[in-house]
């Protein structure tokens, strides 16, 4: 139902994360919130009141009334529920993964181009404000490093550790290094559940970078952390916290006006090493990627975290967890 100012979106899926997603949809004066679906009616009720917007006994009502879904279900959900809002017109908000499997991810792709409807996928990172620096910065990395640690919980062991939580750091490495992959070497374990969890990979690009990732979610602690080498510089990003840092060496010392530390290194050629800590600005990271969903359909542009882009993330993330099987 088409209104001047706002799109009518509608929730399907009210759980820990699909709570979030009310809470920031009901502040972003972009969205009306058509209603929301969820399979446990006595949750759907709850959020209903505590949100003041309508429960719809059925996905397929719901999208009656509505221009654009967020899927915040369990992944092997996401296929189904995106195709049916596609065939309704619906643009789509996914969270990560797309799909549990690359074809479901293609399938969608192709109908989403023909029926002219945008799919934002819910790469979260990509809007943290530490990366939203590190997007100013002229990256080149050579090599890379990421740890992805949480502590136990039972919500999102449906899907293997790679696709709950390293899909992250290879959207965004992907997003990173402008070169295709040439090896992968990886390995995992079971440990509580019945799928991966804990896993490293290794990835090596035609064009001489290496990344290397490990993904916990039986951490004691949580870190979400990238560390990325390049030519007379590193630089290290923690998405926890919000903090990028960066050393950068020069050949003589910076002639401006910093406040930024220089530390000068002794040795045959004088050498300095900038420290940067550079201010990251605050803002709710979920609540700018609705933001940007919403500009995205206004302004038929094509998402920051479009499909194609998840589903690459996905079909790597699939190759890893394949290796690890066999």
């Amino acid at each position: 139902m088409k209104n001047d100012t706002t799109i009518q979106i509608g929730v399907v899926g009210t759980g820990h994360l699909g709570n979030f997603h009310l809470k920031q949809l009901k502040g972003i004066p972009h969205f009306t919130i058509a209603g929301l679906f969820d399979s446990d009616p006595i949750r759907a009720m709850e959020m209903s009141k505590r949100y003041d917007v309508e429960s719809f006994s059925s996905v397929r009502d719901l999208l009656q009334k509505a221009e654009a879904i967020s899927i915040v279900t369990p992944t092997p959900y996401h296929y189904e529920i995106a195709n049916l809002a596609l065939d309704k017109g619906c643009h789509l908000f996914i969270e990560k993964p797309i799909t549990d499997n690359i074809e479901h991810a293609g399938l969608l792709l192709n109908k989403a181009e023909k029926l002219n409807k945008i799919i934002q996928v819910g790469h979260i990172e990509r809007f943290n404000p530490a990366f939203t620096v590190l997007k100013n910065l002229d990256i080149q990395p050579r090599f890379i490093e990421a740890h992805r640690l949480a502590k136990f919980n039972p919500r999102g062991n449906d899907v293997p550790v790679i696709l709950d939580l390293m899909i992250h750091d290879l959207d965004i490495i992907l997003s990173l290094v402008k070169s295709e992959i040439k090896d992968i070497r990886a390995n995992g374990v079971k440990v509580v559940s019945s799928t991966v969890d804990i896993a490293n990979a290794r990835l090596e690009f035609e064009n001489g970078c290496v990344a290397n990732l490990t993904a916990s979610r039986i951490s004691q602690k949580v870190m979400r952390k990238m560390r990325l080498f390049q030519e007379e510089d590193y630089i290290t990003i923690d998405f926890h916290n919000g903090i990028l840092e960066e050393y950068k060496i020069c050949n003589s010392p910076p002639t401006e006006d910093i406040n930024d530390q220089v530390i000068e290194l002794t040795g045959k050629e004088k050498k300095y090493v900038l420290y940067r800590k550079p201010e990251v600005p605050k803002h709710d990271a979920l609540k700018e990627e609705l933001i940007h969903f919403a500009n995205s359909i206004q302004n038929a542009q094509k998402p920051e975290t479009d499909g194609q882009s998840a589903a690459k993330a996905l079909g790597l993330a699939l190759k890893i967890q394949k290796i690890i099987d066999q």
